[in-house]
Parts: C-alpha cells; structure tokens; sequence
C-alpha cells in the first residue's frame, strides 16, 4: 500500500489570539486562525483584486502553550502542518465538517517584525521517547476536542 502525502505551509496573520485549552486528561491544544492575502486578477475587468483565505490551526502539547503565551492576534507567522478533516452531527442532526491544519510547526516571521528568541528547557531523551510514543498511540474522539 502507498502512502500519500500531507503536508502544508502558510504565511499568514492571526486573526485572532491563539485560545489555550485542555482536554479531560489535561494535554494543551491551542486554536486560532491565519488570513492569507494574495493578489488575484479579475476575469472580467482584468484588474487585480485582494483576495484572501482563513484557516484554522489547531496546536497540540508544548507547541499549543508556545503558541498561546507567544502570539496574538494581527502577528505574522508561518505554519507548517498537516491537514485534517472531520465531521460531526450537530444537535439538529445535520452533518458537519471542518478542514483544519494540524500544526507541526509555528514560527514568526521576521519579514517586517523582530523578535527575541527566549528557549524552553531541553527535554531528557527519555522524556522526547515517552512523547513520541504517547504521540503515536494518541487518539482524539471528538469529545476531546475543546471547540
């Protein structure tokens, strides 16, 4: 069997401040959203138009409390993640569904903004082994998911 690839990256702006919460067995996830701009032209006039697209981020772990204590709302970042869809039913019962990106990865971009890089204390290799295989077995119900 082949495996596919999904990976993405997106230079955006928050469009609002990352919301930290925690699942009942308490493991952070970070939620907030990315506005990207992009310059389009219109089929009928010709002319270039702004356009733009919102995303929605979801970080997991120390990435999650990273984001929350770090950013806020109108900063520019570059996300790098993986991209998840799932479905519920709401309490009318019609069927939902979101796309998501799972982020890997979270930075700020120096573009038009500089920032001091302020490191978390390094975890043991046993510690980083135990993350990986909890990260590997982790399975979220949507019940998990705070929002």
């Amino acid at each position: 069997m082949a495996f596919g690839v999904n990976t993405i990256s997106i230079l955006g702006n928050l469009t609002r401040d990352p919301e930290l919460r925690f699942t009942p067995n308490g493991t952070p996830v970070a939620s907030f959203g990315i506005a990207v701009n992009r310059r389009v032209q219109d089929r009928k006039t010709g002319e270039w138009v702004n356009d733009v697209d919102f995303f929605n981020v979801i970080a997991w772990f120390k990435l999650a409390e990273n984001c929350a204590e770090s950013l806020s709302k109108g900063d520019r970042v570059l996300v790098t993640g993986r991209l998840s869809q799932r479905s519920w039913e709401d309490k009318d019962g019609q069927k939902k569904s979101v796309v998501e990106i799972i982020a890997s990865v979270v930075a700020p971009s120096l573009e038009f903004a500089s920032c001091k890089i302020e490191r978390n204390p390094r975890i043991s290799p046993d510690e980083l082994q135990k993350s990986a295989e909890f990260d590997e077995e982790l399975e979220i119900s949507d019940e998990d998911i705070p929002f």
